[in-house]
């Protein structure tokens, strides 16, 4: 496609800062034990290539790293593809959009917490290049902000949400800014669109606040 949606221009200019970019695995860290043990229950492991696509400072990719043959680590940030190669990963200045993998196809592709970047047209077209970048029979494996309420209840589930982050100590407008300038889509529109790309739904699991969702899937 000639033109395409802007990834970098939509991913949050917090996420382009250096200085957020450096104490960004202090405020959201995580222990990725779980998603890399359902990898490896679907058979990823020493021969495999995995690819994180939104990998941010590559927290995920260093964790799997030992357990496979190689890892991708993938970002639209350029900040955040610096930080990742001095902790010595093979990362790449791209997005859903623009990532052209090079090799064999991947075994595995990891994203979290970044397709919601992408109004759900471009999240189609993400989601049909991405069954090109894995073998038949790979997994994908999702996790984002995905709501599983009807639309009747977005003012009481959103409200329940922030009032909740609010008492963590989140920016209530860091919190809106999500809702409204982002694209984050519902369950019942996200699964035909992962059928229509290729992909098996293998796994689906919901939070019980209803806005989060993760995707294990097995590309045709």
């Amino acid at each position: 496609m000639s033109r395409c949606f802007d990834e970098i221009a939509h991913a949050g200019p917090e996420h382009l800062d250096e200085v957020f970019v450096a104490s960004f695995d202090e405020k959201m860290p995580r222990d990725w034990s779980r998603e890399i043990a359902t990898l490896l229950g679907l058979g990823i492991g020493p021969t495999s290539t995995v690819v994180d696509l939104g990998a941010g400072t590559g927290t995920f990719a260093l964790a799997i790293a030992q357990r496979v043959s190689r890892v991708v680590a993938v970002d639209v940030s350029e900040a955040m593809v610096l930080l990742m190669r001095r902790r010595g990963l093979d990362a790449v200045h791209a997005g859903f959009l623009t990532y052209e993998h090079e090799g064999e196809p991947a075994d595995a592709v990891f994203t979290s917490n970044a397709l919601h970047h992408l109004p759900d047209f471009w999240k189609t077209i993400a989601l049909e290049r991405v069954a090109k970048t894995l073998r038949p029979g790979g997994v994908l494996h999702l996790r984002d902000f995905i709501y599983s309420f009807e639309p009747c209840e977005a003012d009481d589930v959103l409200a329940a949400w922030l009032d909740r982050e609010a008492a963590q100590g989140w920016s209530g407008l860091d919190l809106e800014e999500h809702i409204l300038r982002e694209h984050s889509t519902f369950t019942w529109l996200l699964e035909p669109i992962l059928e229509r790309a290729g992909f098996e739904i293998h796994e689906r699991s919901v939070r019980e606040d209803r806005l989060h969702a993760a995707y294990t899937c097995i590309r045709a």
